[in-house]
């Protein structure tokens, strides 16, 4: 048979290619790669979440392995805009750089991954952005308290969200200049 694939045959028209063929996937690998494409279809993940959660589900780490490489390479799993798109909804939830490190280690983004995607959110202001939206938000439910438990309460919220101190000082004046308002009416 001219121009046929290598390592497949023709016999009976069940096209099936050898083991040794490149095209040859056990019948684990499709399993896996079948288990790998339903865990995407329900949520994105970052290789290594994907990676770890099929070795979880009792995969071999070399099956894994090919797998996750083939879902990269066909542009299935696409690290660098996962990571972009965690980044954004950490700033949705007012989340500065340490609270959006964290939740990229949690979702298994790679170190060097990280550090460049939030490198890219800091040169162009978005922490500072979360850090002031944040402090108008806490300003909203907050007013009518006295200045102290209002700054006590914006620094946990910034805390709690990975702010650094430096950037919780920046805003602690919107609280400020709020209470001084309201104290001024009174």
């Amino acid at each position: 048979m001219t121009g046929s694939l290598p390592g497949v045959t023709a016999g009976n028209m069940d096209l099936k290619p050898d083991k040794d063929s490149a095209l040859y996937r056990s019948d684990e690998e499709n399993k896996c790669q079948e288990a790998a494409l339903r865990l995407l279809d329900a949520a994105p993940r970052s290789s290594g979440s994907l990676r770890t959660r099929l070795i979880a589900k009792g995969y071999e780490e070399e099956t894994v392995g090919k797998v996750v490489r083939r879902l990269v390479s066909s542009r299935l799993i696409d690290d660098g805009q996962y990571a972009r798109s965690m980044v954004q909804y950490c700033l949705s939830r007012f989340l500065g750089e340490y609270g959006t490190r964290q939740e990229l280690r949690k979702k298994e983004v790679e170190g060097p991954l990280i550090t460049a995607v939030v490198e890219e959110a800091r040169e162009a202001g978005k922490f500072e952005n979360s850090a002031y939206e944040l402090a108008l938000k806490v300003s909203k439910k907050t007013s009518g308290l006295d200045t102290r438990t209002r700054l006590r309460r914006f620094w946990s919220a910034c805390a709690r969200k990975g702010h650094d101190p430096d950037t919780i000082r920046r805003y602690t004046d919107i609280l400020c200049e709020d209470s001084e308002g309201l104290e001024n009416e009174e």
